[in-house]
């Protein structure tokens, strides 16, 4: 008797097919600038776009979805976590004003299913149109023994270019400054074993049930994708000079904007400036999470936040609710203090 790698789990068929499942996804993410094509040992990029920067930078970035991928598995849901999966990465490259250029991507599996691979790439695919970068390369790893056949997780890696001097790393930032703080679509990447924690255990509820104030079940609700911000945002800097800019992920409010502060400076939010959306007002109802915990874990209804100076703050305003699809809000003001978020 002979042994073979489908024997031990791991079937080189099906991964082959699967890559033949995500072609069709992946060629619709190709700009004039990627070289090559899946397939090959790696993937190209052409950095002409360069040339007329006076010290063009590359910068990267790279993150995972978390436990959000357990209540994607529990609905058997997979075209969703690829748009959070790229989002977790872009979103973080345009605090720095950096446009993104190109995505990869990894999947590890306990067992390979060409069809949910499909789906997942397709996320991915999707998540690089809405941010305008390239998906050149990935992934796929079954790994049989390290995780069950039906789990999965993902990780991915993006990087962007920028002019060197055009760096947004919040030097300018300065007492007065307008906080302006741009909706979420929810939970976003973030915060979902403390959620599951909540949903799941304390109020024994489950992916399928329905309670009011939520606008769809427990499991819609959570699975919602991550909103994109690069297209929106990179517009925006083209407008107003954007002295910084703070994704709201792990962390919340009050580790992610001190980030972009300096020492001396305070970033003052006005609660109930703005609409939680369903999720947070009910998670906030249920009285079970104290409120810095609330805005220690999750970003309540603000995806990303940017700093301009108050006389901008208008146009910035106009621009993000009249030209995108953002919903914008001031949301507070820079202060003197200690480099720290007050909430107020």
């Amino acid at each position: 008797m002979t042994l073979s790698y489908k024997d031990a789990g791991v079937d080189i068929t099906e991964g082959n097919r699967a890559v033949e499942l995500m072609k069709k996804a992946v060629a619709s993410t190709y700009d004039k600038n990627v070289l090559g094509d899946i397939g090959l040992f790696s993937g190209g990029y052409d950095l002409s776009a360069a040339k007329d920067m006076e010290h063009p930078v590359l910068l990267g970035a790279t993150d995972g979805v978390g436990t959000k991928l357990m209540v994607a598995q529990m609905m058997d849901i997979h075209d969703t976590v690829g748009i959070d999966l790229v989002a977790m990465s872009v979103n973080d490259l345009i605090c720095q004003g950096a446009k993104p250029l190109f995505f990869l991507d990894y999947v590890a599996t306990g067992r390979v299913s060409a069809e949910k691979m499909q789906k997942i790439v397709e996320g991915v695919a999707e998540g690089c149109r809405q941010s305008g970068c390239a998906l050149i390369g990935g992934e796929t790893a079954e790994m049989p023994g390290m995780y069950s056949e039906d789990e999965y997780d993902l990780a991915g890696f993006a990087v962007g270019l920028c002019d060197k001097n055009k760096i947004i790393d919040g030097s300018k930032v300065k007492e007065g400054d307008v906080v302006i703080g741009l909706a979420s679509s929810g939970l976003h990447s973030n915060g979902y074993s403390l959620a599951r924690k909540l949903f799941f255990d304390h109020l024994k509820l489950d992916i399928h049930s329905t309670v009011e104030g939520l606008e769809g079940t427990v499991g819609e609700v959570l699975l919602r994708p991550t909103r994109l911000y690069v297209k929106p945002v990179l517009g925006l800097m083209d407008e107003v000079e954007v002295k910084g800019v703070s994704n709201i992920t792990g962390g919340g409010f009050i580790e992610n904007i001190p980030r972009i502060l300096s020492d001396d400076l305070n970033c003052t939010i006005e609660k109930g400036s703005w609409d939680k959306g369903d999720l947070f007002t009910f998670i906030e109802n249920t009285g079970a999470i104290a409120e810095e915990e609330l805005y220690r874990s999750f970003n309540m209804g603000i995806g990303m936040v940017l700093i301009v100076a108050k006389d901008e703050a208008e146009k910035a305003l106009a621009y993000l609710n009249e030209e995108t699809d953002e919903k914008a809000t001031v949301i507070g003001e820079i202060t003197a203090g200690e480099g720290k978020t007050v909430l107020k």
